[in-house]
């Protein structure tokens, strides 16, 4: 039998420090926050930024010469994707969007390796509170006066992008929906969605699943937001590559696909019923083609992405390149049945919101395929059974977010693949592991280690 990860990483789970870090990165993959170098050259999620470099070093003895040379060939393939795309007149703006997408692979490395060092109990515990403090956090802007607070701070921090359709809300939602010191309701249901999925696949607990419903629920009642529904989604995938590993004791292949693919049909009638039921208005808007959003972020990236597929196949627009398309994006919109000519945007990019989509958009047929099989290659590097699982979640989420190049892109995944790894107990790719943290937190883990972390290999 080959060695489990859980046999091999030492049990007290992470430090202070470490846990710290952990929740400043998931802070800035939550507020979505930028600091801007020039007005058109901003670092996405600084505040991931900082606690990614922060976790890279500490985790630099756990630097395999295989992943790093995984994932320089994926740098490489992106750059070469960003010489190959048409016109040189937008090639500073594509290699921008390089840099930034290099930036958010290793931000997403940093807290892979982080993750793989802590407990499932430590994650869990994480994964819960966080869930927790955003739906009171909800609950208190909407009932309690918490909203003046939180408005006043988003006009000090954000710059651009703030979210000005509280009357849009109040038509769809009943309400005004919660922003608690995002930009925007949706980064609050991205998150919220992020951070219960990862709680579901960590915990160990025997009746994790309806306490994730109950986390539905909660979502569902705190904060609205069609995001939401995703949650019930995900179980599909959840329950098809993943839960067998999670059962205890394992069923047989037979029983396993049949349970998971009954359970899966029932997940997606929930989906469908819910939809129709929470969000009657929503849907409503949506089939008369006056919801502007759902356009934005689901029909429209697709009509592009065929576009540009069919226009430039060798290398799409390339990284960042919506202003070298931005004439097509519009001939697309107005040509589509399901667009209105009452709708008004600034920005491409603000139009552009599945960084699904935004993968073909860019890269078009050929790189996006080569691209697409680097990572894979890398992702097989860093977890040596099926990757799938990690995918899967990656394109669920893809439909509520955009910024492809941005470290919440790549978090879902490697942070998928690292919980994956966490359930499977997959083998190491290291030799030698000796104690980490000085003193491990969360999850009822206080005891001191005796030795301070030093990996080797």
């Amino acid at each position: 039998m080959s060695e489990r990860v859980a046999d091999r990483l030492p049990a007290s789970g992470l430090g202070v420090l470490d846990v710290a870090l952990v929740v400043l990165f998931l802070l800035g993959i939550y507020t979505n926050y930028e600091l801007r170098l020039t007005p058109t050259v901003p670092i996405p999620c600084t505040l991931s930024g900082i606690a990614g470099v922060v976790l890279l070093w500490r985790r630099r003895d756990m630097l395999a010469p295989n992943h790093v040379a995984a994932l320089m060939i994926v740098m490489v393939v992106y750059l070469a994707a960003v010489f190959s795309a048409t016109d040189y007149g937008f090639f500073s703006k594509r290699f921008t969007g390089w840099m930034q997408l290099v930036y958010s692979m290793v931000l997403g490395y940093a807290l892979f390796l982080t993750v793989l060092l802590s407990t499932r109990l430590q994650l869990a515990a994480l994964f819960l509170a966080l869930c927790l403090t955003i739906v009171v956090g909800c609950l208190l802007e909407t009932y309690a006066g918490l909203r003046q607070v939180s408005d006043a701070v988003r006009q000090q921090i954000y710059s651009f992008g703030v979210y000005q359709s509280d009357l849009r809300d109040e038509i769809l939602y009943g309400k005004v929906r919660p922003k608690l010191f995002t930009s925007e309701p949706s980064s609050v249901t991205f998150a919220y969605t992020l951070f219960g999925f990862a709680w579901l696949v960590a915990s160990p607990w025997r009746w994790k699943i309806p306490a994730y419903l109950a986390l539905v629920a909660a979502g569902l009642l705190a904060m609205a937001g069609p995001t939401l529904l995703l949650m019930v989604i995900l179980l599909v995938p959840y329950y098809l590559l993943l839960a067998e590993s999670d059962a205890r004791p394992h069923h047989d292949w037979a029983t396993h696909w049949i349970k998971a693919g009954v359970l899966s049909v029932v997940f997606v009638a929930a989906f469908g019923y819910l939809a129709t039921a929470v969000y009657s208005e929503r849907i409503t808007h949506i089939l008369r083609g006056e919801d502007p959003s759902f356009f934005y972020r689901v029909i429209g990236p697709a009509l592009v992405a065929f576009d540009v597929i069919e226009r430039y196949p060798w290398a799409g627009a390339g990284l960042t390149g919506e202003p070298f398309i931005a004439n097509d994006v519009l001939d697309v919109y107005v040509g589509s049945p399901s667009y209105s000519a009452a709708w008004r945007f600034d920005r491409v990019a603000e139009v552009l919101t599945n960084y699904f989509w935004l993968h073909w958009i860019y890269l078009g047929l050929v790189w996006g395929v080569l691209t697409l099989a680097a990572v894979a290659a890398w992702l097989r590097v860093l977890a040596p059974s099926d990757t799938l699982f990690a995918w899967a979640a990656w394109v669920v989420f893809g439909q509520a977010s955009g910024a492809y190049v941005g470290p919440k892109t790549w978090t879902v995944l490697l942070l998928t693949l690292a919980l994956a790894m966490k359930v499977r107990g997959e083998p190491v790719w290291w030799r030698r592991a000796v104690a980490v943290p000085e003193r491990p937190v969360l999850a009822g883990v206080w005891a001191p280690s005796p030795h301070r972390g030093v990996w080797r290999s």
